[in-house]
C-alpha cells in the first residue's frame, strides 16, 4: 500500500509564517485543526455547505473543507482565531454575546468571519441583505433572528460613527 504524497507547505497564518508537511489531499481545515493547533476553524458538511470551516485566504471568505492545503501554499489564511486576537470583531463577538447569537457555537466562528465581511462590503445593512449574505452559514440553533440583529446593532453603529 503506497503513501499518500506529502507536499511543502509555506503559508502565512494569522501575520505569522508556518511551514508544514502535510499529504497532498489534505484540506485547508485539517491542516489549520491538527498541523497548525488552530481548532476555532470547525468542520462541519465537508462540502462547503455549512459555512462552519470560513476562513480568509488572501482577504476573501473561503470555505476551508473545499480548499486544499497545498493551495494555500504562498498565500495569507486568516483564522477566526487571528481576527479575534487582532480585536477586529470584538464589537461583533460582543454583539452576539448580547444578541444570545451564539448558543451551541458550532457555527460562530464561520459567522463572525461571515459577517465582518458583510460589515466591510459596503452593502446596505438592511435585515434581508445580512440574510442573504449569511445564506452560506448554516445554524441549527438560533434560527438566525439573534444573528441578524447583532450584525444589524453593529453595521447600525458603524453607519453612525
Amino acid at each position: 500500500m503506497d503513501k499518500e504524497p506529502r507536499i511543502s507547505i509555506s503559508v502565512t497564518v494569522n501575520g505569522a509564517l508556518v511551514e508544514a508537511e502535510a499529504p497532498a489531499r489534505e484540506s485547508l481545515a485539517d491542516f489549520l485543526r491538527h498541523r497548525v493547533g488552530l481548532t476555532g476553524t470547525h468542520v462541519g458538511c465537508e462540502q462547503g455547505i455549512c459555512g462552519a470551516c470560513t476562513v480568509r485566504f488572501d482577504g476573501r471568505i473561503a470555505r476551508s473543507c473545499l480548499t486544499l492545503a497545498a493551495q494555500a501554499h504562498g498565500h495569507s489564511i486568516e483564522t477566526i482565531e487571528g481576527v479575534t486576537d487582532s480585536g477586529e470583531i470584538a464589537d461583533l463577538q460582543e454583539a452576539f454575546l448580547r444578541h444570545n447569537a451564539a448558543q451551541c457555537g458550532f457555527c460562530t466562528p464561520g459567522m463572525l468571519i461571515t459577517a465582518a465581511e458583510f460589515l466591510n462590503s459596503g452593502e446596505t445593512a438592511r435585515r434581508e441583505s445580512i440574510r442573504q449574505f449569511l445564506s452560506g452559514n448554516y445554524c441549527r440553533c438560533t434560527g438566525y433572528h439573534a444573528i441578524v440583529d447583532a450584525i444589524a446593532e453593529i453595521a447600525g453603529k458603524k453607519a453612525d460613527a
